[in-house]
């Protein structure tokens, strides 16, 4: 047990890849995450070069494939309220999806260091609260923490901090515990059988992991993207108008 504790503090260290001027440190997980988007801008230039009208290549059917199951996948979890932010939950799908699985090459992933997912979880936040704020306006969206009774509204305001904690600590720890699984795997049977759990982690797992955050993130964004219901007194006036009508 000693020996997982090591390794686990190991994992947990975040290491330095190189220093600018002896003063700036860069991290290796922002190294790995520049990796990770290099890849993906890489195969989106590549996937979509020479696009054409009519006679499309492989390469053009592939992307529009790709394009066209995002924006089906993630604008189901959306739902209709919120079609407008299907592009960048597909971003960050592709991204943790890939920063997961490099894994697989022996690289450490980004998401193993918990700066990297708080910074996945601040960005949603902000996404969700802005998408309140368009959907509801101002008043709306304060008006909105009082729903649907005002003795709930610290409990509401609490939410808005939880969501982000709950969103980096779900995808950091379900991460790292993958690697205490398979450290406690490889301390049991140590040939044959850790490399097929192995790939099960850093692939499917990885994938699942990247679907249940934008899964959670979409689903905090349609609840708040949803417009505000009519105010009683609204509600009253707009009926008295039609019966004068």
């Amino acid at each position: 047990m000693k020996a997982l504790a090591h390794k686990l503090v190991e994992e947990l260290t975040v290491e330095t890849a190189f220093t600018i001027g002896g003063k700036i440190q860069i991290a290796e997980s922002v190294v790995i995450t520049w990796v990770v988007m290099a890849i993906i801008t890489f195969l989106c230039i590549w996937l979509t070069r020479n696009m054409k009208v009519r006679n499309p290549g492989k390469r053009q059917l592939a992307a529009e494939f790709i394009v066209n199951w995002l924006d089906s996948f993630t604008g189901d979890m959306l739902g209709e309220h919120a079609l407008q932010y299907r592009e960048y939950m597909s971003t960050v799908l592709l991204f943790i999806g890939f920063a997961n699985i490099i894994g697989v090459f022996g690289v450490k992933p980004p998401t193993k260091d918990m700066n990297v997912t708080i910074a996945l979880s601040l960005m949603s936040i902000i996404l969700i609260e802005a998408a309140g704020i368009r959907a509801k306006g101002g008043k709306g969206w304060l008006r909105s923490f009082t729903e649907p009774i005002a003795i709930v509204t610290p409990i509401n305001i609490l939410e808005v901090f939880i969501r982000p904690l709950s969103l980096c600590m779900r995808l950091f720890g379900n991460v790292l515990g993958a690697f205490v699984i398979m450290e406690l795997i490889k301390m049991l049977v140590p040939v044959g059988v850790p490399v097929v759990f192995s790939l099960y982690f850093d692939f499917f797992d990885g994938l699942i992991q990247a679907y249940v955050f934008v899964f959670l993130t979409s689903l905090f964004i349609a609840e708040a993207a949803e417009p505000a219901a009519p105010r009683p007194k609204k509600v009253r006036k707009a009926k008295k108008k039609a019966v004068q009508a």
